[in-house]
């Protein structure tokens, strides 16, 4: 089917994987007309790994994906013609796919030496619908969502997930239309001023005497600030807060470093979409983000290397007072534990000691992307101005530099975080990732 000549269609996707690692096992499109959301061409095949001794040998998953029946399928290197004609150049959609999906098809393409499709946008509907549905369905995995609009459950099959995601959507937009049009003028308009500043960056103002507390509560605004339908927003939702799909699993609570009991700290563990296994931190059995004030900068912002699929990889490092040290260290020790239970890998610390200073340091990570040079962020920015006013910033494009003079050494940062486990490549451990930051 050649569809070279249009590639206007929006292309639903999603991959399934041998469990805890991106080895795609199954892979489903659907192609949707963006005016009226209808199907004109789907595809979906099951994956037989190159390598067949990473299927585990009694691999059975609950969808329904043996290891016999993986055993006839075609290798990816043998549909990569088809999924590169079906991503290429159209705007990719689907939930989790800047976490999951994506990262699975870029190893997928590495691996057999081909360079990989190019997204025109992304649309995670996991971002944009925890910035738009909230939290009111519970979590915001795919079988909440569906199980709250009385959709049936999820078969974790690719090409039902995809459709599965586009009923989702569809009930979700039809909820929020009517609210929209029931609500009263006055609180439609009662967002943010559209007015800003313009210097090397964008900046938005809170309102006027916002308070820590107030900037707190905003932060989990995460949204854009550009006209949904311009084409600049599309792209916006590549990473407009691709960080906090981790947060997005649960329902979470933002708590001040004084209110952290360390008796009330539990880890357990938390199976993902994909089915990676992940350490959660617990605060009185709920997951919470970690709110700090007056963060002295010790290293300014790095951003001189990049990732595996080619994010920008930023991250800045702070003094660790004696209490953030105490909550950190404890959440750490708990998951270490669990982690050497589970079979994990080695473990690394978060809390780094350095002889010279009065206080160990810890780095906190700021997720970053780039699209045709237009800057995304996972984490909201602010500046507290000298006035008292908190302006939030916007980035036109991404720009090492403008990042480096921003946080300096000896600056003073506001943050809300979140604590994010990882299992890497035999290193094991709990990063802190940004959700938030308000330069002093």
């Amino acid at each position: 089917m050649d569809r070279t000549q249009d590639r206007s269609e929006i292309v639903f996707f999603d991959v399934e994987t041998i469990y805890a690692t991106s080895v795609i096992v199954e892979f489903g499109a659907i192609l949707v007309c963006p005016e009226t959301l209808t199907e004109r061409h789907n595809y979906s095949t099951l994956v037989r790994p190159s390598d067949p001794s990473i299927i585990p040998p009694v691999f059975e998953r609950r969808n329904g994906i043996t290891r016999d029946a993986l055993a006839g399928a075609p290798t990816f290197d043998d549909i990569a013609d088809t999924v590169y004609e079906l991503l290429h150049d159209r705007i990719w959609a689907g939930h989790n796919i800047l976490e999951h999906d994506c990262l699975c098809i870029s190893e997928a393409f590495a691996e057999i030496n081909r360079p990989p499709p190019e997204p025109k946008g992304f649309i995670d509907s996991l971002v944009s619908l925890t910035e738009k549905f909230g939290s009111r369905a519970g979590n915001m995995k795919m079988a909440t969502l569906a199980a709250y609009f009385g959709l049936g459950e999820q078969t974790h099959r690719s090409l039902d997930d995809v459709r599965m995601n586009l009923d989702v959507l569809k009930h979700c937009a039809a909820v929020l239309f009517l609210e929209s049009s029931l609500r009263d003028t006055s609180t439609v308009n009662s967002r943010i001023s559209p007015d800003a500043t313009t210097s090397h960056s964008k900046e938005k103002s809170l309102p006027d005497g916002s308070s820590s507390d107030a900037v707190q509560q905003h932060y989990f605004a995460f949204g854009p600030f550009h006209d949904e339908t311009n084409k600049e927003s599309i792209r916006s939702q590549m990473f407009s807060s691709a960080a906090v799909s981790e947060a997005c699993n649960g329902i979470f609570t933002v708590l001040k470093l004084e209110e952290i009991s360390i008796s009330c700290l539990t880890p357990r563990l938390v199976q993902l979409d994909g089915g990676d296994l992940k350490i959660q931190l617990l605060h009185k059995g709920l997951p919470f983000q970690l709110f700090c004030v007056n963060l002295k900068i010790r290293y300014g912002v790095n951003a001189k290397f990049r990732d595996h699929v080619g994010r920008p990889k930023l991250n800045f490092v702070v003094d660790a007072s004696q209490r953030l040290r105490e909550v950190l260290e404890a959440c750490d020790n708990m998951a270490e534990r669990l982690s050497f239970e589970s079979g994990g890998s080695s473990w690394r610390w978060i809390v780094t000691w350095e002889d010279g200073f009065n206080y160990p340091f810890v780095r906190l990570h700021i997720p970053a992307a780039e699209c045709e040079n237009v800057a995304l962020y996972g984490a909201e920015i602010y500046r507290r101005e000298s006035s008292g006013t908190i302006k939030r910033l916007l980035f036109n494009k991404f720009d090492a530099g403008e990042m480096s003079s921003l946080f300096k050494r000896g600056t003073f940062v506001d943050a809300v975080f979140s604590l994010d486990s990882y299992d890497y490549q035999q290193n094991a451990g709990i990063r802190l990732i940004a959700r938030g930051l308000t330069i002093h």
